[in-house]
């Protein structure tokens, strides 16, 4: 089963304003352009910011813990959303900053460009890659982000574009974290389209996803080509049905792989937004910051 939206994409680029479905069927109106950006000063709380990448100002929402000194290197999580969606949708939803507070972290939420990242089968043309790398970079220079822990997670079309970002730009991410996404497309199709340097994957499945099958062969498939091997596993929880699976690959990285068979294409224990899933049995948000915080770049 082919995911393609050439057309849908097209027509969504050319009607502004109107409601859009995304590549999974979503309905959301596009997003307004972003409003003023205010000088980047590096300091605790909330911050609204744009970087200027490839002609074009891309906004993004950075949130920094309480106390927080750029003097003191911080784990950072880049969060990407679904389309057509924002950063703003995505930090209500998946309760990262909490997290970051107790953890002391800094976590970035770019706006994908008319709503979306150009990710392995939709949404744009934008260099999206790049402006994932430039915004490190920058973060990493200005925010003094620990290059070593910098991480990245999305959902659905977000969740596509960590699996490129992943094997695109080399080196930068420690591991990925993605939500009803996948590693499919035409991108994916060469054999060597994999990662030059260690990236661990922490993945989550529901049953009920009309691509779950696309999901799971995509996950199997970066396996095999990595030469990943089972080890053991947990089941989180012994009173549901849900799965996980663990491997570990040559190249020192880990995958590890959440399959929840009630759920739909969500975010499984989000509280609150568009593709949340309160009950799915587990929480996203804390096994993807726990899989973070074990998994820092390897050389």
């Amino acid at each position: 089963m082919r995911r393609t939206m050439a057309v849908l994409t097209g027509l969504c680029l050319l009607i502004l304003g109107a409601a859009c479905g995304d590549e999974r069927g979503h309905t959301r109106a596009t997003p307004s352009p972003p409003p003023s950006v205010v000088t980047e000063r590096p300091a605790a709380g909330d911050h609204r910011l744009a970087l200027r990448h490839d002609g074009t100002d891309r906004a993004y929402l950075l949130h920094a813990p309480p106390g927080y000194d750029p003097a003191t290197p911080l784990p950072l999580v880049i969060v990407l959303h679904f389309y057509p969606g924002d950063g703003e949708a995505m930090r209500q939803m998946v309760g990262l900053d909490a997290k970051a507070d107790r953890e002391q972290a800094l976590v970035a939420y770019p706006d994908g460009r008319y709503g979306g990242f150009n990710a392995l089968i939709c949404c744009g043309s934008s260099d999206d890659v790049g402006f994932l790398k430039a915004l490190t970079a920058h973060l990493v220079e200005t925010w003094r982000a620990d290059p070593d822990r910098v991480y990245l997670t999305g959902i659905s079309n977000g969740g596509d574009m960590s699996f490129r970002a992943a094997v695109e730009a080399e080196g930068l991410f420690a591991a990925i974290g993605v939500v009803s996404g996948g590693y499919s497309g035409p991108r994916t199709a060469a054999e060597n389209y994999v990662p030059k340097h260690p990236v661990s994957v922490i993945t989550f499945i529901g049953g009920q996803d009309v691509y779950a099958a696309i999901f799971t062969e995509g996950v199997r498939t970066w396996q095999r080509r990595l030469g990943c091997r089972p080890a053991p596993g947990q089941r989180p929880m012994s009173s549901t049905r849900i799965s996980r699976t663990d491997a570990r690959c040559p190249d020192g990285s880990d995958v590890t792989v959440y399959t929840i068979p009630e759920m739909g294409h969500s975010w499984p224990g989000a509280a609150s937004g568009q593709l949340a899933a309160p009950r799915a049995g587990v929480v996203a948000t804390d096994l993807i910051w726990a899989f973070f915080a074990a998994h820092p770049r390897r050389a």
